[in-house]
C-alpha cells in the first residue's frame, strides 16, 4: 500500500466511484455509491463525498456529513458531523483503508473546529460495529431510524 489519499468526486472520477463493490455478505449493510452520490447532490451543503485512492487505484468511497442539524427541526440545537457512508472495495479490504477513511474524516472535522465524529450502522452481529468499536467509537444509546449511533471523541 502506498499512501492513500482522498479525491473529490468529479466527472473524471464518478464512474470509478460507482464501480466500488463491497463483499457480497456486506451488501445488506451499505448503500450503493450511486445512491450516496444522489444524496450528496440533494444535500450538497452538508455532504462531503470522496473517492479513496491508492496510487492510481480507486479502493473505496466515503461520504461525510458536516455540520448537520441532527434533529432536523431547524433550531440547530444539536449540530453534528461524521461519517455517513464507507464502502471499501472487496479486494482491498484488510489493508487499512477503512481506518484511513475514518482518520481522514476526523481530520476534516477537526479542521472545521469539531470535537466529535459520529457514525451510524446496522445493529447486527455481522455488521460493522466491531470495526468501529476497534477504532474507539462508543455507542450513544441513540438510534437514527433503525441504525445504532456511535461517536468518536476527537
Amino acid at each position: 500500500m502506498s499512501a492513500p489519499r482522498l479525491e473529490p468526486i468529479t466527472p473524471a472520477t464518478v464512474e470509478a466511484a460507482m464501480e466500488i463493490r463491497v463483499r457480497p455478505d456486506q451488501e445488506r449493510f451499505i448503500t450503493p455509491v450511486a445512491t450516496s452520490l444522489a444524496e450528496a447532490y440533494a444535500h450538497g451543503e452538508v455532504a462531503w463525498p470522496r473517492l479513496i485512492v491508492d496510487g492510481d487505484r480507486p479502493v473505496g468511497f466515503l461520504m461525510a456529513f458536516l455540520d448537520i442539524d441532527w434533529l432536523g427541526d431547524g433550531t440547530r440545537s444539536d449540530v453534528r458531523s461524521g461519517l455517513w457512508r464507507l464502502n471499501v472495495a472487496a479486494e482491498e479490504q484488510g489493508r487499512g483503508y477503512g481506518r484511513f477513511a475514518v482518520d481522514a474524516v476526523a481530520a476534516e472535522i477537526r479542521r472545521r473546529g469539531g470535537t466529535k465524529l459520529f457514525t451510524t450502522y446496522e445493529p447486527d452481529d455481522d455488521g460493522p460495529a466491531g470495526f468501529y468499536r476497534g477504532l474507539g467509537f462508543r455507542e450513544t444509546g441513540e438510534l437514527s431510524g433503525e441504525q445504532t449511533v456511535a461517536v468518536l471523541e476527537l
